[in-house]
């Protein structure tokens, strides 16, 4: 990828939904492969993931694959092969997060540092672009001046890569361990158990209650679509979109949404290009507010804000659809704000109680009995809707006919292409030549004969020459290089168009270039740190070595090999749990009477028989969940040992 131009990122659970990402609009996909990947229920078979590489490369999209979970000893051999079968079936690089994998023999593939390695810094992302990296995914919680800090410290070639859509981890990524420390299940090993999602009691030091059953660690949606110029200016390239646990109509939308927005953004800013082929058309209008989403925030983009939590429920609040005017034994009756509202049958609605409890109402039968007015039957029993009575506002977060939409066929992606016709000793010959400079023809044996009605031979000629519909192509325009308008019939044009199309499919594949993998500067520079402890997450021997050929001194092993039995950061955030409770000392600052007497004391956090305690470190404004390992999980053997006693 070149530095003037834009990538769009899209995530792909599996094959299909990849293939409708690039269709609408991305210029590269992340998948998970057979094993290995963060998100441990979408892995894909080899086989899928060279069809999605095929049909992405077609449009000079990029397929990357995640293996970028730590690894055991004995799965990097398993890893290592899994890895060449992907060089094998073409796919573009690798999204990692163990530095073991550098370790092995692997072949010529592109390397990209994943958001897993926790890259807050200059110094960090220099060190991974020097260690082999060539894009970097940036931690999400960077404001504009960090990014374009880091962007200053690396080569123009090296490609910044940052989150613009989607869930929000609240933990820099990486480090994050309640789920192990509880469960034994290890987000870095992709099976988190999002611990961060629950309700909790925020108690003060005193055992008083500072918040009553509330999602104080659950983030609200990141979207970033107003900020998309300003990430171009800090450096940031290839704009990723997250979720590749989200089904086809997510990711049709979302990729349709900021293809739309960047493609805008390139119109206005011609110093920049997409960094693929093609053009995209949309059967429909892109909207985030459709999808599921616990509303949004721009995070840490713009500096800290006060409302970047969805506090009240982990759940879909939906948007405004209207409110109750009247309740029955079996239905509902609701007056839509908008009086051309349509409510369908299957549609989900949801209501705040009292308590600010999300609560759901699914339509099974919807009736319209007056202008904006609609008698609604619930799936579930009238009894079941605690807190539900006429004035409660309503809301809608399942659409229906937005889904049917959706489940139809809803882009299509074209290569612009210019057409000349040639007359040639004995008969004709079509040329194309396409948007990325690429040129084919094919000839036609065929006498020529004089067209008896000159205009309407040429309208044919452009009717049948044009007809590119079931392609990847598009005409942009067609010359016809003729001395004088020629009969010629339908079925010669339709196959001299069908071999020239052919033959230009074939020079874009025969042409496809694999992005270079990056030397890493010799000799090894210097890791930042001499000393890494288990927020290192080193989790293998060759891990290890890499840290020690880059001159690590001391390198404790992660956390998921059970040394660390006390109680440790379980997890690193930049969210504050006292700010968003206005209980932040610096808000305190300068209001009368409270100075001095608001500090950063601990607080903690109980979830039924679960307490983590907050801890509070000011100076970098971060906050730490400390806790530590269960006895069950510690029994579990993880054997790795990296020195015979601890240091």
């Amino acid at each position: 990828m070149l530095p003037h131009q834009i990538e769009l990122l899209a995530p792909a659970r599996d094959a299909d939904i990849g293939i409708e990402a690039v269709n609408h609009g991305a210029d590269a996909v992340y998948i998970g492969g057979p094993a290995f990947g963060a998100r441990a229920s979408a892995a894909n078979d080899i086989a899928d993931i060279a069809r999605l590489v095929d049909h992405a490369h077609r449009f000079n999209a990029r397929i990357f694959v995640t293996i970028n979970t730590i690894l055991a000893d004995n799965e990097l051999e398993p890893a290592r092969r899994q890895i060449q079968q992907l060089y094998d079936a073409g796919v573009d690089a690798l999204i990692v997060q163990d530095m073991g994998l550098l370790e092995l023999d692997l072949p010529p593939i592109q390397l990209h540092a994943s958001t897993q390695c926790d890259i807050r810094t200059p110094d960090k992302a220099r060190f991974l672009q020097d260690a082999g990296f060539s894009q970097i995914v940036l931690a999400r919680e960077l404001d504009l001046k960090q990014i374009a800090a880091v962007r200053a410290a690396l080569r123009p070639d090296t490609v910044l890569e940052f989150f613009v859509h989607g869930a929000l981890c609240v933990a820099y990524s990486g480090q994050c361990y309640i789920s192990h420390a509880h469960t034994g299940r290890s987000a870095n090993r992709g099976d988190c158990s999002q611990a961060c999602r629950l309700p909790y009691q925020v108690l003060d030091m005193e055992g008083r209650v500072v918040a009553h059953d509330k999602h104080v660690l659950s983030m609200k949606d990141n979207n970033q679509s107003a900020n998309l110029e300003a990430l171009v200016d800090a450096g940031i390239r290839s704009f990723k979109i997250e979720g590749r646990y989200k089904d086809m109509g997510y990711v049709k939308n979302i990729t349709a949404h900021y293809r739309t927005l960047l493609d805008a953004l390139i119109e206005r800013r011609p110093e920049f290009a997409r960094s693929s082929s093609g053009r995209t058309t949309f059967a429909f209008t892109p909207d985030p507010n459709q999808n599921f989403n616990r509303e949004f925030t721009d995070y840490f983009v713009t500096g800290r804000r006060d409302d970047i939590g969805a506090f009240d429920t982990p759940k879909n609040p939906g948007l405004p659809v209207g409110h109750v005017k009247k309740l029955g034994d079996k239905w509902v009756e609701l007056e839509t704000d908008d009086p051309a509202t349509v409510l369908n049958n299957g549609d989900g609605l949801c209501y705040y109680t009292l308590q600010k409890d999300l609560a759901g109402l699914a339509i099974n039968r919807a009736e319209k009995v007056g202008e904006g007015v609609w008698r609604v039957f619930p799936k579930d029993p009238m009894t079941s809707f605690r807190d539900l009575r006429a004035g409660t506002a309503v809301n809608r977060n399942r659409d229906m006919n937005w889904m049917r939409m959706l489940d139809k066929p809803s882009s299509a992606r074209r290569i612009g292409v210019w057409m000349r016709l040639d007359e040639t000793a004995d008969g004709l010959a079509l040329t194309l030549t396409d948007e990325d400079g690429f040129t084919a023809a094919a000839e036609a044996t065929q006498p020529r004969e004089p067209a008896k009605d000159a205009d309407r031979a040429l309208a044919s000629l452009h009717e049948h020459l044009g007809k590119l519909g079931a392609t990847h192509f598009e005409s942009r325009g067609i010359a016809l290089e003729l001395t004088q308008p020629w009969f010629v019939p339908a079925s010669v044009l339709n196959g001299l168009r069908r071999d020239a199309v052919a033959a230009l499919e074939t020079a874009r594949a025969e042409a496809w270039v694999r992005p270079p993998r990056a030397a890493a500067v010799e000799p090894p520079v210097a890791y930042p740190e001499d000393t890494l402890s288990y927020l290192a997450n080193v989790f293998n021997h060759k891990a290890r070595d890499f840290y020690a050929r880059h001159g690590v001194k001391l390198i404790a092993a992660a956390y998921e090999s059970h040394e660390e039995e006390g109680e440790v950061s379980l997890m690193i955030t930049k969210h504050c749990v006292r700010y968003s409770l206005s209980l932040c000392p610096k808000q305190a600052k300068g209001v009368t009477g409270v100075q001095g007497t608001v500090r950063a004391a601990p607080l903690a956090l109980v979830n039924g028989s679960e307490k983590l305690t907050l801890r509070f470190d000011c100076k970098p404004c971060e906050m730490h969940v400390m806790g530590k390992l269960k006895p069950a999980v510690a029994r579990q053997a993880v054997p790795l040992t990296f020195y015979k006693t601890r240091p």
